[in-house]
């Protein structure tokens, strides 16, 4: 221990003082041995620092900071030099205010669309997912400071997040929601790493030894210090034991004293105290920051870098007639809510306090841009209003050009809360119809933190997705629209035709006990790719005001090398990408996976030879019959595309490999051998997961406990169903007077598990009076 003198010289309730915060977002310090508390506060996309009173929710108010592209943006870039710019510049603004660990990225798999914090998250891929999160957390790191990757893992969903058992089976887990953070383990070397609230086949993250001590610690040889999500302690020395030294927020010493109590009794080693103790002081004292240390911040410089990282994810999805960039000699209406009041953030946690923000109606007003004026068009949280819609209409018909801007609002996404549909609201589509019949020419701006269904597609002529792009985003779509910058981001997920076409529809959410992963390794393109079903917009997708060409491919098991030219007539950047196909598997598996990606920068005419590596892991799938990877041998299909339905190059590879079995064979697995998941049968989930799943089905008969929440209050009697109603009361009512933050974050009180009261509330709320509102509520 590097410690161990220290650690000598403090008594148990000192040690066990240290393994939980001294409020909500400082560790706690002991001034006799010199010991200094240090901060933790939230990212990802910009520093949250609750000036006043703390919550985890975004309620109150936070220091004013440079708000970035959300991670579901700033993913479309494909851009690993800008991601690390971007965590650099967050990380200098959290050093500046001494906040000694940024908690960020989040990098969960999007498993499925609906799943209310994908903005936060980066792919459906884990190998982009894996390279992009690598990168920001180095540029956190530059600082001095950690970054803490989060939820470790498989949180996939909001609703029930607390308790929710996520059932996957070990080779998805492998290959799919653990190898996003093996990545950012081996290459960038977080000091922390931030655990989920959900179970993980039956064990919650923070006290799952398979995760932490098997996988993180073990395998990975991780060397930080793993804390708690804010909340996300069960039992206190288990965590502990599996691997966990830091818990948050404070619980005003309560789970201090279980911790003395587990050591006394010798349920605890005091060994692997002290050994958690000394992970948590090489943390303190490795981010401490001093004055000397803290360098000032030049906020006008940071929001040039904000819309720089907004211009370069911005994804232009459709241009027909090459109605893009906007000429000086056509008239423009701009019709839409979000035009004067951008949509540019997602919602809790992750909420920024920004330091500039504009709009797109001011900055295309000081553009020269012919403008003929702006209708608002609709309400933004939804519902008929039939003036709005005539403005606009009279308003197009005097232009030559719409620009139309549509989005999902406030209360359509956020932590706490999954989205209800993929579609946008009612009284958005309406306008849309209306405008098409008046003017051709349409050109519809999206905001949103992720995939959208558009049955209105085939009715305009362009569509640029801004996603969600920070304080940024209004300079950086007006260069997009006017083409003063070549637009280059390219998707990092899929865009379906209908939510029924997703692989976890069927079982999305798990809705109280269990969330079963019926889907296995098929998400997203895995999906869509191997059973050709069409899409909207396919992953990797992304169009530019020029052409490229792809030529001259050479290929083995090392890497690949292309040319890459541009034809056009504009200057403009591509992301090329290698997927790897393997032939005539006898295993069930994706038709073929992203393994390596680069934007290239070309002038016109412009060729340059690119050059992508490749490692034995690419080839590699996790063997669950051997418990390891391993590569099956035979010819691999090595292909350069612009997306993955747009594949240009091929170059074959043959493996000698490891001759060792495996199970997933057709005839153990034919709906996953076919890729067709939604036939899977029970039985043949069953035998993926190597057994039966307990509790598949929640049942509201039996009596309450701690591990069960609010919301399931309503299955019981008239106090449950009271408790209930109140909070269901406020969360309509938040929405019918346009508090959508406060309305979703209602969601974090009806899904907060009974064992949290008492430490959220520091034990205002005791532990006594909680069981003795659970027997009221069972009786």
């Amino acid at each position: 221990m590097k410690y161990k003198a220290l650690i000598e010289r403090m008594t148990i309730e000192e040690k066990a003082s240290l393994m939980s915060g001294a409020n909500f977002w400082n560790t706690k310090a002991i001034e006799r041995l010199n010991i200094p508390g240090i901060m933790l506060t939230d990212g990802p996309h910009g520093l949250r620092k609750q000036g006043g009173k703390a919550d985890h929710l975004g309620l109150n108010k936070s220091l004013p900071a440079t708000c970035f592209p959300t991670a579901a943006t700033l993913a479309n870039s494909w851009d690993r030099q800008l991601i690390y710019d971007v965590g650099q510049t967050i990380g200098n603004e959290a050093a500046s205010e001494k906040v000694s660990v940024l908690l960020g990225p989040g990098l969960n798999i999007k498993r499925n669309p609906l799943c209310g914090r994908n903005f936060e998250y980066f792919s459906e891929d884990p190998y982009l997912t894996g390279e992009l999160a690598s990168e920001m957390v180095k540029g956190i790191q530059s600082n001095g400071i950690s970054a803490c990757p989060k939820h470790f893992a498989v949180n996939s969903q909001e609703h029930m997040r607390m308790t929710i058992d996520e059932i996957v089976d070990e080779r998805s887990l492998r290959e799919l929601y653990l190898e996003g953070f093996r990545r950012v383990v081996e290459k960038s070397q977080p000091k922390t790493i931030m655990t989920s609230y959900n179970k993980v086949n039956g064990t919650f993250a923070n006290e799952n030894t398979y995760l932490l001590q098997d996988i993180l610690y073990g395998e990975w040889g991780f060397d930080g210090v793993v804390v708690t999500d804010w909340g996300g302690n069960n039992d206190r020395v288990a965590g502990l034991v599996a691997g966990n030294q830091l818990e948050m927020p404070s619980t005003n010493g309560i789970t201090d004293q279980e911790i003395v109590q587990a050591v006394r009794s010798k349920e605890l080693a005091e060994e692997a105290l002290d050994e958690a103790v000394d992970r948590l002081l090489e943390l303190v004292f490795t981010t401490q920051l001093k004055d000397n240390h803290t360098t000032g911040v030049d906020y006008d410089l940071h929001h040039a870098k904000a819309i720089e990282a907004a211009k370069r994810s911005i994804v232009l999805l459709k241009n027909d007639e090459q109605l893009l960039p906007l000429g000086p000699d056509k008239k423009v209406a701009i019709v839409g809510d979000f035009a004067k009041h951008p949509r540019y953030q997602g919602a809790g946690s992750s909420l920024i306090n920004p330091a500039k923000l504009s709009n797109a109606w001011d900055v295309l007003r000081e553009s020269g841009l012919p403008i003929v004026g702006h209708a608002k068009g609709f309400k933004r949280m939804g519902g008929g209003n039939e003036q709005l819609r005539k403005e606009a209409v009279q308003l197009a018909e005097q232009a030559d050009i719409v620009l139309l801007f549509l989005g999902l609002d406030e209360g359509s996404e956020a932590e706490g809360i999954d989205r209800a549909h993929l579609g946008l609201r009612e009284n958005q589509l309406d306008l849309l119809q209306s405008l098409t019949k008046v003017n051709p020419n349409i050109v519809v701006i999206l905001a949103g933190g992720g995939a959208i269904e558009m049955p209105f597609v085939q009715d305009v002529k362009a569509i640029v997705h801004t996603y969600l792009s920070g304080q940024g985003s209004a300079e950086a779509l007006s260069s997009v629209l006017l083409g003063t910058y070549n637009p280059s981001g390219k998707l990092s997920e899929t865009f379906p035709i209908a939510y029924g076409d997703v692989s976890s529809a069927p079982y999305y959410p798990g809705k109280e006990a269990t969330s079963e992963h019926t889907e296995g390794i098929f998400i997203g393109y895995r999906y869509y790719d191997t059973v050709e079903k069409p899409v909207l917009f396919p992953f990797g997708h992304g169009l530019s005001y020029t052409t490229f060409a792809y030529s001259d491919i050479a290929a083995d098991s090392e890497g690949a090398s292309f040319t890459l030219t541009n034809t056009g007539t504009v200057a403009g950047e591509e992301v090329a990408q290698l997927y790897i196909q393997k032939l005539d598997s006898t295993i069930f598996r994706a038709k073929r996976e992203l393994k390596g990606f680069d934007k290239v920068f070309l002038m016109p005419g412009e060729s340059k030879r690119v050059s992508i590596k490749l490692e034995e892991r690419d080839f590699s799938y996790y063997n669950p019959t051997i418990h390891e990877w391993a590569v099956e041998p035979g010819v691999y299909d090595i292909q350069i595309g612009s997306s993955i339905q747009t594949i240009h190059l091929h170059g074959q590879v043959t493996l000698s490999g490891d001759a060792v079995p495996c199970e997933h064979t057709k005839e153990q697995f034919p709906h996953y051998y076919s890729g067709h998941v939604h036939d899977v049968t029970p039985e043949e989930y069953n035998r993926l997961l190597g057994y039966e799943p307990p509790q598949r089905l929640w049942d509201p008969k039996r009596d309450l406990g701690l591990n069960d929440t609010i919301a399931q209050a309503k299955y019981k009697n008239w106090l449950g169903k009271t408790i209930y109603g109140v909070v269901i009361f406020f969360n309509k009512f938040f929405d019918a007077v346009n508090e959508p933050l406060l309305a979703n974050n209602v969601y974090f009180v009806m899904n907060m598990p009974f064992r949290q009261i008492d430490r959220f509330t520091g034990g205002k709320i005791s532990r006594k009076q909680i069981l003795t509102l659970l027997r009221w509520i069972n009786r």
